[in-house]
């Protein structure tokens, strides 16, 4: 792609120098081919200062101006060439599906398919950021098969894929299922040797691997490079994301059901991954796109950023009946509960106590940061029961709200013969709960989080799955809130409520999922008048801009002034 000024007057298009000349000697009103134009000097100086100042782009720029159609504003025209090149990259092609594969894609499915056979055929890097539960490992998977059935992974041209550890099972497992014929190297673990990829097409390999042994990976060339949960590398100055971008490879995959939990520049931090460059510096591109949209809350530039990240980015929700339609109804429903006696004399305690430490402090904002997040966080537990801000071992179900709610609805869930997820983000919590469970219900309840071994695990999504005696699984959020299927539950329980709605979207989506044949429940559970009502009512009003998660995370919450902060924590 080339580029060029042209000034317009009328319909008359002119290039700089043929407008300089034009112009030079003119004042006033001039006649024209077309008719006349009044000639102010002041303007024709202003704009022949800009056009000088402001450099042609070029590279990738010049891709997003001719797919966008705009640039500063102003209208861009493609010549015929230029037409052609943008229509073929925009335009869906129908690709045979590989003769191997053992699954019936879905339409929208093969669609992916199709982008990604496509993307990666041109040498484009490429977002796939369906909605967790529509098939995107399938998709992604049948490129693979697709790839060597045309020679592609011969010899010294293999894939690396890199996944959280909690998927290298159901990696491993869907591979056997729908693409028997790839051959997969799995990387990890005491005894993990490189040599096995010789006779492989996949090697598949964990962030935490990665990270450990990059100088290894970074020796070869890879075919391709497909990192699962790509919301890993959201953060563009951590270890992981710089091992990662170290990797070399021609065409990059990059799958995650939330491209963006907090904030644009996660979307920027992948992008820099599948498409480097493509969007520019980090600094052009807040400028460009991240404050207009996040700040500004502005349509027009919304509009443009993803038409410019359309040919490199695909987004298809579960709850776009257009999309699918045999998926059944998630029903969210948030459920009240109130202090107990105990619970509100701690909570008071807490507040008293800390607000006092957070008027006082006068060290700085980082440190009064730090005992905002560490107030808030003993709430959160107080909230919970209080044997959890006491850190006993040990809980009477009967002093806090939160358990006999829960008890509550679990004895109804287990006489209708549903099966339950319940999501704690403190593994302290899930502790309390499995003996609490166990000796008020008769239910022995699984505990999955991130001290669990990976056969461990397996073992446990196992049993729920297929065992009918198996009712509840307990999750710790960190650990169980992405890349399991646990279709088998029709009930998610969210006991304490994540500070960011698109990490507990993640979670609740273990259920919601293809292959769910029931209606799914979704219970908040929130404690009325304190804090967590509050802080749910701020998230709600914050949530999104057209899919786009634009809060802060759990950072905003620190930047509350003392008045506002003490609104917030007050009961009510």
């Amino acid at each position: 792609l080339d580029f060029q000024w042209q000034v317009a007057l009328g319909v008359t298009l002119l290039s700089p120098d043929d407008f300089v000349k034009l112009v030079k000697n003119m004042r006033g009103f001039v006649r024209l081919a077309d008719g006349y134009a009044f000639v102010d000097e002041k303007e024709i100086a202003a704009l022949m200062e800009k056009m000088a100042k402001t450099p042609p782009p070029t590279g990738p720029k010049l891709l997003q101006i001719a797919i966008a159609g705009e640039y500063e504003g102003s209208p861009v025209q493609l010549d015929e060439s230029a037409k052609a090149l943008i229509a073929e990259l925009l335009r869906p092609e129908a690709v045979p599906l590989p003769k191997g594969l053992q699954a019936t894609l879905r339409p929208y499915q093969l669609r992916g398919y199709e982008w990604l056979y496509k993307n990666t055929r041109l040498g484009l890097g490429s977002l796939i950021a369906d909605d967790m539960g529509l098939g995107k490992t399938l998709q992604v998977i049948t490129t693979l098969l697709r790839l060597k059935e045309e020679g592609a992974l011969a010899g010294d041209q293999k894939v690396l894929v890199v996944v959280p550890t909690t998927l290298l099972t159901n990696w491993c497992k869907e591979i056997a299922r729908f693409a028997p014929e790839l051959r997969v190297h799995v990387y990890h673990g005491p005894q993990r040797k490189m040599a096995p990829l010789a006779d492989a097409d996949v090697l598949l390999s964990t962030y935490g691997v990665l990270r450990s042994e990059i100088n290894e990976f970074q020796k070869k060339e890879w075919q391709m490079v497909v990192i699962d949960e790509a919301q890993n590398i959201k953060n563009l100055e951590t270890a992981q994301t710089k091992a990662i971008k170290k990797l070399k490879a021609p065409v990059r995959i990059a799958m995650t059901g939330t491209p963006v939990e907090n904030r644009l520049s996660e979307y920027f931090s992948i992008f820099e991954f599948t498409n480097q460059g493509y969007l520019g510096s980090l600094k052009s591109f807040t400028d460009e796109y991240a404050k207009p949209i996040e700040l500004e809350r502005s349509r027009a530039v919304l509009d443009r950023f993803q038409r410019v990240t359309a040919p490199f980015l695909l987004r298809r929700l579960k709850t776009d009946k257009r999309i699918i339609s045999d998926l059944p109804d998630k029903i969210e429903t948030n459920q009240f509960c109130t202090l107990t006696p105990d619970q509100a004399a701690l909570y008071q305690n807490v507040v008293d106590t800390s607000l006092k430490a957070i008027t006082e402090e006068k060290q700085g904002e980082i440190k009064r940061q730090g005992l905002v997040l560490k107030m808030l966080t003993a709430l959160k537990q107080v909230c919970n029961h209080p044997a959890h801000f006491l850190k006993k071992d040990l809980a009477d179900p009967l002093l806090s709200g939160k358990t006999q709610m829960l008890l509550d609805l679990l004895s109804q869930v287990l006489d209708n013969g549903e099966k339950t997820l319940i999501f704690t983000q403190y593994r302290e919590m899930g502790d309390l709960l499995v003996p609490m469970l166990r000796d008020q219900l008769g239910v022995d309840a699984a505990f999955l989080h991130g001290g669990v071994s990976r056969v461990g695990r397996d073992a446990m999504v196992e049993d729920f799955q297929q065992k009918s005696s198996s009712k509840v699984l307990l999750l710790s959020l960190k650990a169980g809130g992405t890349g399991l299927n646990l279709t088998a539950a029709s009930n998610v329980v969210h006991y304490d409520l994540w500070w960011n709605p698109a990490v507990e979207a993640q979670a609740t989506d273990r259920a919601f999922r293809i292959g769910q044949q029931r209606n799914v429940q979704v219970h908040r559970f929130i404690t009325q008048g304190t804090f967590e009502e509050k802080i749910d009512a701020m998230l709600q009003s914050k949530k999104e801009l057209a899919n786009l998660t634009v809060s802060s995370g759990e950072k905003w919450v620190g930047d509350l002034s003392d008045a506002e902060l003490r609104e917030l924590v007050l009961l009510r």
